[in-house]
């Protein structure tokens, strides 16, 4: 009974660990522009994506611009979208094979560690996906966090963590979950 609660429960984590790898990969808020010193023009706000840039004017309109160029892109980003994408199409294939595991586990009393071949190659994969998001999330986080405590960095150029970053670090967590569970029964 403990078991089938488990799975449930690393299906619940799973799942809600792949939608959150998806909306952290399409969200723009990855860089929030900084509101310091005399950089006080609080009616407008830049957020830097993966895929684009967006400014906030007032909380009221908001203008986004893909980018132009994929060969125009830093090299950290062009990883970082790569990274990204693997991982969402990784969590959607890892999520199938856990719904399957937990539909075809069936522990018998002859065969107490029955455990599904797909309930296993779902717990690795949820791992490997927890750090394959772990990468470019805290990557990105480090780069922001040098950049702000930066003398040399222009004031309006420094940044602030978006809540992409957030939404990225909470389904990492909860992959590397589901993934322990998977893996540990």
């Amino acid at each position: 009974m403990a078991c089938c609660a488990l799975q449930i429960t690393g299906l619940i984590f799973g799942g809600v660990g792949m939608v959150g790898t998806l909306a952290a990969t399409v969200m723009p808020q990855w860089k929030v522009s900084a509101h310091i010193d005399s950089n006080i023009v609080v009616f407008e706000t830049i957020w830097e994506g993966l895929w684009m840039d967006c400014i906030s004017h007032l909380g009221i309109r908001l203008q986004c611009k893909f980018y132009d160029s994929v060969l125009a892109l830093p090299q950290p980003l062009e990883a970082f979208r790569a990274l990204m994408c693997i991982a969402v199409i990784l969590s959607i294939i890892s999520f199938l094979l856990a719904v399957v595991g937990v539909k075809y586990t069936h522990r018998t009393k002859e065969d107490p560690q029955g455990i599904s071949v797909f309930i296993l190659a779902a717990g690795v994969a949820f791992l490997l996906i927890g750090i394959l998001i772990l990468i470019p999330v805290s990557w990105t986080a480090g780069s922001i966090i040098r950049d702000f405590y930066d003398p040399k960095v222009p004031t309006p150029l420094k940044r602030e963590l978006g809540a992409a970053l957030y939404v990225g670090w909470a389904s990492a967590a909860l992959l590397i979950a589901a993934g322990v569970m998977y893996c540990g029964f």
